[in-house]
């Protein structure tokens, strides 16, 4: 791994919450560390195959003279994702943004907001018991390779399964989704809400038929343990309907938890 540096890029441009400073020009500085894998690029001392720091400011540039934000914590926000959108090499980005004229009424140099963006490997397990069960999984693919910050990388097979829980009735219908996304966790899970009401999911009760169900398995690395987001899955081990299709797309995945690797796991009565 390595990092590319820009610093202090000074662009004249309008961003704020008062009209006057959506109209009036002013200055504000950017600086990103961006992570990136250049061994290839240091190696063929080939440019395509890094991060291209003249195509970066380009990209800052675009979207801080291209739009018109209220907050600086949005200008940041979308200047680090639009490098991490355009550079595959990209795994992580810092990117802060400097206000020295900033309209407030006190002694200061600067105001700044900064991000920090990395882009992550997650797996989702999908899964649908009522109507048209594949055209569901099928939406949901979907939606998730529209949204953005999210790619869909790889698809597991569909395979059927007997339902989970003892209170739905009908037969699952279940696959695995490998993504990469800079999402947060609980941004992508938000989106996953966002994707199961489209999909016209009802929370009624516990382990119920549902249309549509998405659940985050693994995030990276991470060990998530927030209110309404456990990470990793904390039943996933014991469902085969998630181990299955998991080892289809992420045989050699070591849980950060436990230390197994998929491919090794069975669920009680596989």
């Amino acid at each position: 791994m390595g990092k590319v540096f820009i610093k202090k890029l000074c662009i004249k441009t309008c961003h704020g919450v008062n009209d006057f400073e959506k109209k009036q020009p002013k200055r504000f500085v950017f600086s990103a560390e961006i992570d990136c894998d250049f061994y290839e690029a240091a190696k063929n001392d080939e440019i395509s195959q890094t991060v291209n720091y003249s195509t970066a400011c380009k990209l800052i540039t675009a979207v801080a003279t291209g739009n018109v934000f209220n907050l600086i914590e949005t200008l940041a926000c979308r200047c680090a994702q639009a490098i991490l959108e355009n550079f595959p090499s990209a795994r992580s980005v810092r990117l802060r943004v400097d206000k020295p004229q900033a309209p407030v009424k006190a002694k200061f140099k600067t105001m700044s907001a900064e991000v920090f963006l990395r882009r992550e490997r997650a797996y989702l397990s999908l899964g649908s018991s009522m109507g048209d069960r594949k055209a569901y999984l099928d939406f949901a693919v979907k939606e998730l390779a529209s949204t953005r910050g999210i790619t869909v990388k790889k698809v597991s097979s569909y395979t059927e399964s007997a339902p989970y829980g003892g209170v739905a009735k009908n037969m699952f219908l279940n696959a695995c989704v490998a993504v990469d996304t800079y999402l947060p966790p609980r941004a992508l899970l938000n989106e996953i809400h966002r994707i199961e009401e489209a999909g016209e999911r009802s929370r009624s009760l516990r382990w119920d038929d549902r249309t549509l169900d998405i659940d985050i398995i693994f995030y990276g690395r991470q060990v998530i343990c927030e209110d309404g987001l456990t990470v990793p899955h904390p039943e996933y081990s014991r469902r085969a309907f998630v181990l299955e299709p998991l080892k289809e797309i992420a045989p050699d995945f070591f849980c950060p938890l436990t230390g197994a690797r998929i491919k090794d796991l069975v669920a009680p009565g596989g």
